[in-house]
């Protein structure tokens, strides 16, 4: 064979092994995506803070003054649950509801989550905050669907949509989200946590150059 064949076959096996490399490093950037389930949590104010509840809306009875919120979202249990994004402030959300005799007032926050959590083909709409006036000794259950039907529940009666959202569905196990956003190939990251298949090919680009300037080089040494 002669030096430029061999150069050429040199020059072809090096752009290979990067796109093998890369194509490697992509598959082991990838973190395995653990499963979650696809569902309203359910939580209740601790001063300004969020807390998730202890126990489902339908036994929970708030008093007046309390801040219960609703979270859509995926997640694999209680200890990674996402928390409803507007904080718990219940003079903000009953400023115009005043007390009344033989009534409560209750404040909920209802987060429908991010377009990330939304099942194919629907859409959250915007989160809410309302005041709920309800009797006594009204559960928060009650409270919610004083203001925020239709609700839905399965026959488990576990909360599947809060005004009507999601459409159907109900506690599904899906992948879990939270990966970071895919971004363009000049970006570096395909959505997954590992390199773009446009990096992958950038390498094979720089092996390319870098192979074509080491071989001239060797010809004008020669």
């Amino acid at each position: 064979m002669t030096r430029p064949a061999t150069a050429r076959a040199t020059l072809v096996g090096l752009v290979l092994a990067v796109v093998a490399a890369g194509a490697g490093v992509l598959g082991a950037a990838a973190p395995a995506q653990a499963a979650g389930y696809r569902y309203w949590s359910y939580w209740q104010a601790d001063g300004t803070a969020w807390t998730y509840a202890t126990e489902g809306p339908a036994t929970a009875r708030p008093a007046d003054g309390a801040v219960h919120g609703f979270r859509f979202a995926v997640s694999a249990d209680s200890s990674d649950s996402s928390k409803p994004r507007t904080a718990p402030d219940f003079d903000a959300i009953c400023a115009d509801t005043a007390p009344k005799p033989g009534s409560k007032r209750v404040a909920l926050v209802v987060d429908p989550g991010t377009a990330a959590d939304a099942p194919a083909g629907e859409r959250p709409p915007a989160p809410r905050t309302v005041c709920a006036r309800v009797p006594g000794d009204a559960t928060a259950a009650e409270a919610l669907a004083r203001v925020a039907k239709p609700l839905r529940y399965d026959g488990n009666a576990m909360l599947c949509a809060i005004s009507g959202y999601p459409a159907k569905g109900c506690g599904e196990q899906v992948a879990a989200s939270g990966g970071t956003p895919a971004q363009t190939a000049d970006g570096g990251s395909d959505g997954d946590g590992g390199p773009s298949m446009g990096v992958v090919a950038g390498l094979a680009v720089l092996a390319v150059l870098g192979a074509a300037t080491y071989w001239r080089s060797r010809r004008r040494a020669r």
